[in-house]
């Protein structure tokens, strides 16, 4: 039978795509199994809770691109392959939530960009994932409720792309689509064993996206392997009149991010290694600390043996005295504001509505995060500061790099294995961040950050590595992965979404 000894669980858009050319499987055998693989987990099972909403039309959609296959070969980069989206960005045919109980029935009329050049490159949107409400930090949401890691269930899945990150890892899709504007792209990534990139700033379009602030927002690949995340964002990648930030990309593209994945990929390259706590939260007198350090450790020792040359304990006192300096959130407001204004049919039309919304249509936690920065604007002073803070730091991270002649800085994506999920999280005020997390530097300066596996806690938790760049080099960061990656078995598939009777 068609289909019959196909792998599900891991696949990659190669390994689909060859059994598709070979006639072994089909674009609806590969949506239904993937939507009895949600059917399974997601609500029931570990109860990972990481679909928001799953797209009634994907088999339909299949049958067109089967027969688009059978006339003339597959149509696209990604002809059928089911991708999750983040439900942070706009689909015509779809709600838009934001993890909101308040935009539960949301229809934004339009694609976001990257939604259509998804769907441009043969894609199928199986399903928009829960995300941590209006991407504040966290991993709830007054839609949803509670979105669980798939390693763990009693666990943190990281956000605020949390449902994407758990939902990749589970195989409930190929690949996803995360939102970073602190680090909600690599925070699930790490925790959930999977690929995450943070591009560079400009280099995917975020119309149609929520912002929360526009100088930092940015989307990026969440993929179970670094040729995937390659693929994914060559899809993504160009200029998009409607985000003129995009510009700033022109001419700076490569023609295919795969070229980049090569063999002997490490060999010669220069990786400075920065062992401090850069985010700022740890106990390094955890034992989850010093393991995940044993971890970062290991695959340091696997790089060199590789070729890679490492520049150990790079200087960074002086990135971190400016990285832990307060930001002024003047930004958020008037941006949430502009957004909602260009969709007459939402149900609420500025930051201030959605603060002052009945008990019910938004979590608390959220609530409160939300209400701090009502009335900052950009002319306050503190935002000033702000963005005279972060340039000075983009000046000394280049300086850095400049003077020990690096190709890229390398440490612990996050230094703490996930925590337990708090039984008041669905209640309390305080903000879910991930302890540990040393994912803020790439946005404070707009750089590239890519997060890797590298292997697992003793209790089988995932650990992530993080390679961060100049602006601009995710062809380069995509190399040093792909060349860390082939040097092992780095991830490893959570226990509690195994095949499903029937599946290989």
């Amino acid at each position: 039978m068609t289909g019959a000894a196909f792998h599900l669980v891991e696949a990659t858009i190669d390994s689909i795509h060859r059994a598709m050319r070979a006639g072994e499987l089909t674009c609806r055998q590969l949506v239904q199994r993937s939507l009895n693989r949600i059917g399974a987990y997601d609500k029931q099972g570990p109860t990972l809770n990481s679909v928001q909403t799953i797209n009634p039309a994907a088999l339909e959609e299949a049958d067109r691109l089967d027969g688009a296959l059978r006339d003339g070969g597959i149509t696209g980069p990604l002809h059928g392959i089911p991708v999750l989206v983040k439900d942070q960005f706009e689909t015509t045919d779809l709600p838009t939530t934001y993890g909101s109980a308040l935009f539960k029935d949301f229809m934004p009329g339009r694609d976001s960009t990257v939604v259509a050049k998804l769907r441009a490159a043969g894609a199928i949107i199986l399903a928009k994932n829960t995300m941590s409400e209006f991407a504040q930090p966290g991993f709830s949401g007054s839609a949803y409720g509670v979105c669980r890691n798939p390693y763990d269930p009693a666990r943190v899945p990281g956000g605020s792309s949390c449902g994407t990150g758990a939902a990749i890892a589970a195989s409930f899709g190929v690949v996803g689509i995360g939102e970073d504007t602190g680090g909600s792209i690599r925070n699930p990534a790490a925790y959930n064993g999977l690929v995450g990139l943070r591009p560079t700033l400009g280099l995917i379009s975020r119309f149609g996206m929520m912002p929360g602030t526009p100088t930092k927002d940015t989307l990026g690949p969440m993929t179970r392997t670094v040729r995937d995340a390659a693929i994914l964002l060559d899809v993504l990648v160009g200029y998009d009149p409607e985000d003129p930030a995009t510009g700033s990309s022109v001419g700076r593209v490569p023609d295919a991010y795969t070229s980049f994945l090569v063999p002997n990929a490490l060999r010669g390259l220069r990786l400075g290694v920065i062992r401090e706590s850069i985010g700022g939260r740890s106990n390094p007198e955890a034992d989850d600390y010093r393991e995940i350090r044993a971890a970062i450790d290991r695959a340091l020792g696997e790089m060199a043996s590789a070729g890679a040359e490492l520049v150990a304990d790079v200087p960074v006192g002086a990135i971190i005295e400016l990285l832990r300096r307060p930001e002024g959130g003047g930004e958020t407001e008037a941006a949430i504001d502009a957004y909602l204004g260009a969709h007459p049919a939402a149900p609420v039309h500025s930051l201030r509505e959605i603060v002052l919304s009945p008990d019910g249509g938004v979590l608390p936690s959220q609530r409160a995060q939300l209400a701090e920065v009502l009335g900052k604007t950009t002319r306050d002073v503190d935002y000033l500061d702000t963005l005279l803070n972060r340039e000075a730091l983009r000046r000394e991270v280049l300086a850095v790099m400049a003077n020990l002649r690096l190709d890229a800085l390398v440490y612990a994506t996050i230094e703490h294995a996930p925590p337990l999920i708090p039984a008041d999280v669905l209640t309390s005020p305080e903000t879910r961040r991930s302890l540990g997390s040393n994912s803020s530097l790439a946005p404070a300066i707009g750089f590239p950050a890519l997060t890797v596996p590298a292997g697992q806690t003793s209790d089988g938790l995932p650990v992530g590595i993080n390679f961060l760049g100049r602006p601009f080099t995710e062809g380069l960061l995509f190399q040093l992965a792909y060349g860390y990656e082939q040097l092992g078995s780095h991830r490893a598939p959570p226990k509690t979404t195994p095949p499903l009777a029937g599946e290989p």
